[in-house]
């Protein structure tokens, strides 16, 4: 007898699920275009370093910068709760394991001090770079203005997940629309994962979508509460939203993958599955450059009742320019990201990122094994 099926469950793919199949034509590396544009601002790489304390800091955003990235700060970590962040930080990387959420919860108890928002903010500007900062809903009417006013080029709203609706019985939730008009940089939203949230997040006139439910290395929401969507997937379900939106509208909402890469071949893939920037966190928490002394955590790993990441040992593998561009002897994918980017566009033909979109993506799950076997060690 048939049994009838309470819910269809529906096949997800993330990045060691595919593969890119080569083009038709190829294209020398050095003449492929991979700028990313949002609301009228051009930056050289497509690359958003991730609102972590351990990767962000005002020194970090302006060596990012340098590197043609948008760095995003988080506007509620240590940087804005301590005049000393730096011995926030060495506390936190120095403790034990066991410790170490407990002493995350312990510094992030300390309130945020209004006046060091602009401060952070004023300190990045002052070298010339570009600032974005990170806020969630619930600090977004507060922190906003304040940031706008010190000079921050674009404000990034993000929470674990993100909807153009939200109810509560004890405050009005933040409606996206009525924010609008009261700003006038870019501003970001995430995340999100699905198609339906993606094109109603863009109908309320946002600059860009974050796209990712837990797949980060410091993250343990998929395994706290079981949500989250592989990032091909969510990726490529969000570009169709965006197409839609811009076939409805006439405006182009960039999606900006955020999470899970950990090589140059995911964040190909990535951009292969629609995305026309992403954010990346622990490949830049291990450079030299990042305040986090060789450690990465998210921004609910010290959540007060329900730490949803770990700190976790990345280690400090190079300087950003290596990491970035190489030249590297790492064979394994973690370093010369960007150089890595630039090959795959000539190998499948992509002129710039929106032809990484017209790239064909196979299921491939032996991409990793086939043919390997003195790399897995199997003689």
């Amino acid at each position: 007898m048939a049994v009838p099926q309470f819910k269809e469950i529906r096949k997800a793919y993330g990045f060691d699920d595919v593969a890119i199949s080569p083009g038709v034509v190829t294209i020398n590396p050095d003449q492929v275009n991979r700028e990313f544009s949002i609301n009228g601002m051009t930056m050289p790489m497509p690359v958003l370093a991730s609102a972590m304390d351990a990767i962000v800091s005002p020194s970090f955003a302006v060596e990012f910068d340098k590197r043609g990235g948008l760095a995003v700060m988080n506007l509620e970590g240590v940087q804005t709760r301590y005049d000393d962040p730096a011995e926030v930080l060495d506390r936190i990387s120095s403790a034990s394991n066991e410790d170490a959420t407990t002493v995350m919860q312990d510094a992030y108890a300390a309130p945020i001090k209004e006046n060091l928002v602009g401060d952070r903010i004023r300190e990045i500007k002052s070298k010339g770079a570009k600032c974005a900062v990170s806020i969630t809903p619930a600090n977004t009417k507060r922190l906003a203005p304040l940031a706008e006013e010190a000079g921050a080029d674009v404000i990034v709203v993000q929470s674990t997940v993100t909807t153009a609706r939200h109810y509560s019985k004890s405050a009005r939730g933040l409606v996206f629309s009525e924010f609008l008009e009261t700003v006038s940089v870019p501003v970001i939203v995430g995340n999100c994962v699905a198609y339906d949230v993606a094109l109603e997040l863009m109908g309320t006139g946002i600059d860009g979508v974050l796209v990712g439910v837990g797949p980060g290395a410091a993250c343990t929401t998929r395994e706290v509460t079981g949500v989250g969507v592989p990032q091909v997937t969510a990726t490529m379900d969000c570009a169709a939203a965006r197409e839609e939106h811009f076939r409805r509208t006439g405006k182009y909402v960039p999606i900006i993958t955020d999470g899970g890469i950990r090589t140059g071949g995911d964040l190909c893939k990535a951009f292969a599955s629609g995305a026309d920037a992403v954010m990346i966190g622990t490949p830049l928490a291990q450079s030299e450059e990042a305040p986090g002394n060789g450690f990465n955590w998210g921004m609910a790993s010290p959540h007060a009742s329900l730490p949803r990441g770990v700190r976790v040992s990345v280690g400090v593998k190079g300087s950003l320019d290596k990491i970035l561009f190489g030249p590297t002897s790492k064979t394994d994918g973690t370093q010369n990201l960007i150089g890595a980017l630039e090959i795959c566009m000539g190998m499948v033909g992509a002129a710039d990122i929106k032809g990484m979109h017209k790239t064909d993506v196979i299921l491939a799950p032996s991409i990793k094994t086939e043919g390997k076997y003195f790399q897995l060690d199997l003689n």
